[in-house]
């Protein structure tokens, strides 16, 4: 409001969301090689020095830049989730899937760092990106067991993470077929991932026969 002074905290808050919105536009429109402290910190109106109150590096930037990308697509793909399961509403449930593949095209160059920093021992993001990728696991097992799947056992329990790494593995992948080109249509690529969840949780719901195999369903 005009006339009412910030506090130093609230100032601090400020300024380090500007900071943030400044490193999304920067790596939205020139990649990794783009995002350098000199230009995060002119694009954000504050001096270099400044830049250091907030953030000791690029890295702790981009980790703050997943943190804020990550919590609010997680819980936008949960409310997603549990509304469709609680109205059964078939629209809904595609919702759920299209919200993580927008997410990822708003921010191309952020989704690739994570990927590539998950697999790199020598990347200084590798555990933030693991961990990063344990809370998306989590999440939505979390959410499919809120759905009614089995978790009495500590097979249900893993069988349940194993669908919510296959589900998130699938979007990824999918995610980058998108960006590349090769698979143009996103309403498609949703088609895909909303059979191979049925499928998977069609498989989950089965009974285990005496072998631990399950038995098919006609």
């Amino acid at each position: 409001m005009a006339g009412t002074s910030l506090s130093r905290s609230e100032a601090k808050e400020l300024t380090r969301r500007r900071l943030i919105r400044a490193a999304f536009a920067i790596l939205d429109e020139e990649g990794e090689a783009g995002l350098t402290t000199v230009k995060v910190a002119k694009a954000a109106g504050i001096a270099q020095s400044s830049f250091y109150v907030h953030f000791k590096d690029r890295h702790e930037l981009l980790r703050a830049l997943g943190d804020q990308a990550g919590e609010r697509l997680r819980a936008t793909m949960r409310e997603a989730r549990l509304k469709a399961h609680v109205a059964g509403d078939a629209r809904g449930h595609r919702d759920a899937f299209r919200i993580p593949l927008e997410a990822i095209c708003r921010h191309p160059e952020l989704f690739r760092i994570g990927m590539r920093a998950r697999h790199d021992p020598c990347s200084p993001l590798q555990e933030f990106a693991i961990q990063t990728a344990a809370a998306y696991r989590a999440h939505l097992a979390a959410d499919l067991a809120a759905m009614g799947f089995p978790t009495e056992s500590e097979h249900d329990r893993r069988r349940l993470e194993m669908v919510a790494d296959g589900i998130n593995s699938l979007t990824n992948t999918m995610a980058v077929g998108h960006l590349e080109g090769r698979y143009p249509d996103l309403e498609e690529v949703v088609d895909v991932l909303v059979a191979f969840s049925k499928g998977c949780l069609r498989a989950l719901r089965a009974p285990a026969g005496r072998d631990g195999a399950d038995h098919p369903q006609g």
